[in-house]
């Protein structure tokens, strides 16, 4: 690869240390052993598990995926085990596999957000605690407490009240929203201590074949490259807003240069989704293209080059 010895690939969010900045995106690969047949998940910067809720989920009806030019579709409806058999049986085993952690939560209510972030608090081993506000593919479009700057704040607050001051705290945001940079001031001013932007975004298609949604629920998340530009605008306006409030960037990444228009937007680190259906070693190869890419450009270290575009744009 050519790149520097002295490369520091490192990154923070929030008080959480990472090797580098490249981590899965909640929801696109469960727990990781799916992906762990493929690399050593201690390559990651971190694996992001899929969003946990406090009780078992089926999901949605199906069929609840469908393709869309350049991305896809999903409302998948968060479907999982429950935290208390999350809790049970794949914290453990990531444990064992050594990677760093960031267990990702959603709830139906404040109160479930609580709770959660209770049951998390005696939890070792954890980094970091992501927070989905956003999720835009549950049953009830009410749900998505990022849309509302008063449920996001409310949202945020019962995890800090609960979770204590130790683990941080990165809030999942959504860009379904008039002015995202606004909700991140709320959440920041509740207690989160680092960003995720952005969820997928709202969307719907239909099959001009039958004339009907091709979804099941109707509307599901787009994902993908479709929505990168999206991301970058999102993660500009807030690095704008809150320069000193670290940023884990996502939304159609799929190679070294996607992952580093992320982070020169104000992104420290970046995770990766969509593309490792296609390519499951997708993280680790965009993880060696973004440091040759990085040492390309002169940098010494990944965090010269996060919000470079500002800079560049006030010079």
């Amino acid at each position: 690869m050519g790149c520097k010895l002295s490369f520091d690939y490192a990154t923070a969010l929030g008080s959480a240390n990472f090797n580098n900045p490249i981590f899965t995106a909640s929801g696109c690969a469960g727990s990781g052993k799916e992906l762990s047949q493929f690399f050593d998940l201690r390559e990651l910067g971190a694996l992001v598990t899929k969003s946990i809720m406090v009780k078992p989920r089926s999901g949605r009806p199906t069929p609840r995926m469908a393709e869309t030019p350049s991305g896809m579709l999903n409302s998948i409806g968060l479907q999982g085990p429950g935290i208390d058999t999350f809790l049970e049986n794949d914290i453990p085993w990531l444990r064992e596999q050594g990677v760093a952690i960031v267990v990702s939560i959603a709830g139906e209510s404040v109160e479930d957000y609580a709770v959660l972030a209770r049951k998390m608090r005696a939890v070792p081993g954890i980094s970091a605690l992501e927070v989905n506000i956003s999720c835009p593919n549950v049953e009830n479009r009410g749900q998505v407490f990022a849309c509302n700057p008063e449920t996001a704040r409310a949202a945020i607050e019962a995890v800090r009240r609960n979770i204590g001051g130790e683990l941080p705290i990165i809030a999942k945001l959504t860009p379904d929203v008039t002015n995202i940079a606004d909700i991140a001031e709320e959440v920041v001013a509740a207690g989160a201590d680092a960003l995720a932007l952005i969820n997928t975004v709202l969307a719907m298609v239909i099959d001009t074949n039958t004339m009907r949604p091709k979804l099941a629920g109707f509307t599901g998340g787009l994902s993908g490259p479709a929505i990168r530009p999206i991301a970058v605008r999102a993660i500009y306006q807030v690095h704008a807003r809150l320069p000193h409030v670290k940023i884990l960037g996502m939304g159609g990444v799929a190679s070294g240069r996607d992952a580093l228009e992320l982070i020169l937007a104000g992104a420290s680190a970046t995770s990766i989704g969509t593309a490792t259906f296609g390519d499951p070693t997708a993280c680790i190869r965009i993880k060696e293209e973004l440091e040759a890419l990085l040492v390309e450009r002169g940098f010494n270290s990944l965090k010269e080059a996060v919000g470079y575009a500002h800079r560049e744009a006030t010079q």
